[in-house]
């Protein structure tokens, strides 16, 4: 732990305690907790949603996929930008003008009753949980690389503090800046390291992608090379029988899931005017479409400078060999003399791709300031993430379900302020049981959830004038069980390491579902649940509400403001 490291972080979080401790002295109402009094420009909010947007699983998983997979990896970030014109074209405005703090209430200004409310809630709370375990993991394996002290579950749990800090002292608002500013220090840092990977090639284009193209193999960590491979061609990740359907379905889930990502759509209840959350999605598409053409080069710098084979961290002491007892599958690979003499085994994490390629580009003080800028993007979005879940049990929950409407503005915020906390105690928890997995994969699982349970209904209940309470409710929760039940069943947890000997045989066996992403299936499931479910029964109130919502939708008449 060198001085520079520990200073860079100091000074972060210092920066951001004092925006929180500013913003804390402003928010003394639910609405300023929740929205920020809708206080935020297009411009401003343009950059939260983008530092929002481009988590860990951006910068640190991406980058590791496009070094581990090449153009496979890549894919992803495709998706993630495609995502999005969904946004842009059929949810910014309409949620913008018909919701006040929440998805729920969209929903619920044209279905009246309890039911769709709680079940938009619960939806909610388990896509915030699953986004946020993946932060949690990046947030260890950053640890893990830089302090060896500190260790990967201590690591996550000084980022759950700091983002319940955030959150619970200064709100949306607080929320907000720390995302813009994580925002301008991502973008610059992507920029850097992009600039010092050209550089290395001379500036060359042609130079940097045939040296992609041509990427040294080394079979273990002898050092030998034994040939080359190209990281342009197709089929490293999504080969073989099911790799097109699993492309198809990761696409699925990328395009369409950020249209129903809680911590995303609460952006919009933050803005003056329709006319603002146009503009802050405008002023989103051109921050994150640049950030992701940069990953490229974080990406395929890292397979053709460091190698995959040292991206990493190296196990050492009494570590390396009960690391070696508890992953007997990676020990033929090590020279067992070294490892016996010199305790030392590196252990490959494509979540270390960027750091690992500052570190051998810039030296160690560059990479403490690439994984203070990572540090702060995990802050960022786990913050916005714990908002949504406190405010989906506050306002829809407690306010709406249990407190009929009724409630003191006090009492609300102490709910949600409690709510955040839980949320923030049993993300730690989860993320320290599957701190092996790649951070892009786990939230592209959160995406391929937010577009089963939540993208169907919203859309239906924004363009079909029959669709119902009923449908609704069925929709969300056959999209939410589609979705976590084929997760559970897939290969992204069925197989993986197990944390402890107790559950190991019920999720290191064969998995029952071929496709490491469900929403191919569960999205076309939840859609035709909720329209079946419409069909069988009609609702006059929902049909007699849909002229008004559409008003407001297209006009902004009536909305909050």
């Amino acid at each position: 732990m060198t001085p520079a490291t520990i200073g860079m972080f100091l000074v972060f979080v210092a920066i951001t305690l004092v925006v929180t401790a500013w913003a804390g002295t402003r928010m003394r109402t639910p609405r300023a907790f929740y929205s920020a009094n809708r206080g935020i420009t297009g411009f401003q909010n343009g950059w939260a949603v983008a530092g929002d947007y481009m988590s860990a699983a951006s910068f640190l998983g991406i980058s590791g996929l496009i070094a581990f997979y090449g153009f496979d990896g890549f894919m992803y970030s495709v998706g993630w930008f495609v995502a999005y014109l969904t946004v842009l074209l059929l949810v910014a405005e309409p949620l913008r003008n018909t919701g006040k703090y929440t998805m729920a209430d969209v929903l619920s200004f044209r279905m009246h009753g309890r039911g769709v409310r709680g079940m938009a809630a619960i939806s909610t709370l388990a896509i915030s949980l699953l986004y946020m375990v993946a932060q949690m993991v990046g947030a260890g394996a950053l640890a893990a690389l830089l302090f060896p002290q500190v260790g990967f579950n201590l690591a996550i749990v000084c980022v759950g503090l700091l983002m319940l800090c955030y959150v619970v002292i200064g709100g949306m608002l607080a929320t907000t800046w720390v995302q813009i500013i994580k925002a301008t220090l991502l973008l610059c840092a992507t920029a850097l390291l992009s600039i010092l990977v050209l550089r290395h090639y001379g500036f060359s284009l042609s130079t940097f992608f045939d040296a992609v193209a041509h990427v040294p193999h080394h079979p273990d960590p002898s050092g030998v090379v034994t040939g080359s491979e190209n990281y342009l061609e197709p089929g490293r990740l999504y080969g073989g029988f099911w790799g097109p359907l699993n492309l198809i379905s990761l696409g699925a889930a990328l395009i369409l899931g950020t249209a129903g990502l809680p911590h995303i759509l609460m952006r919009f209840y933050t803005v003056p005017s329709a006319k603002a959350a146009r503009t802050s999605v405008a002023w989103a598409m051109v921050i994150i479409g640049s950030f992701y053409i940069m990953t490229t080069f974080l990406g395929f710098g890292a397979a053709a400078i460091v190698g995959q084979e040292h991206i990493g961290v190296h196990v050492t002491g009494g570590p390396a060999i009960r690391y070696i007892a508890a992953h007997p599958n990676d020990a033929p690979a090590l020279n067992a003399e070294l490892v016996r003499h010199k305790f030392i085994v590196p252990v490959k994490n494509n979540n270390l791709a960027a750091p690992t390629l500052a570190q051998a580009l810039g030296g160690d003080t560059f990479l403490a300031f690439i994984a203070a800028v990572a540090f702060a993007t995990i802050l960022a979005v786990v913050s916005g993430l714990t908002i949504a879940a406190s405010s989906a049990f506050a306002h829809d929950i407690w306010l709406n379900i249990v407190r009929n409407g009724v409630t003191h503005e006090k009492e609300q915020l102490l709910v949600a302020r409690i709510t955040a906390i839980c949320i923030g105690i049993l993300s730690i928890c989860i993320a320290i049981a599957l701190k092996t997995l790649n951070v892009a994969f786990l939230v592209g699982l959160a995406f391929a959830v937010a577009a089963s349970a939540n993208v169907p209904v919203i859309l239906l209940t924004l363009w079909w004038r029959r669709f119902n309470r009923i449908g609704a409710i069925a929709g969300m929760l056959a999209g939410l069980i589609a979705s976590l039940g084929l997760i559970a069943v897939s290969p992204a947890i069925m197989g993986v390491d197990a944390p402890t000997a107790a559950v190991r045989h019920l999720i290191q066996s064969p998995p029952l579902f071929p496709l490491e992403n469900p929403a191919i299936v569960s999205v076309p499931c939840a859609l035709l649940v909720a329209v079946v479910f419409t069909l069988l029964r009609r609702d006059d109130v929902s049909e007699t509400t849909f002229p008004q919502l559409t008003v407001r939708a297209n006009t902004g008449l009536g909305a909050e403001v």
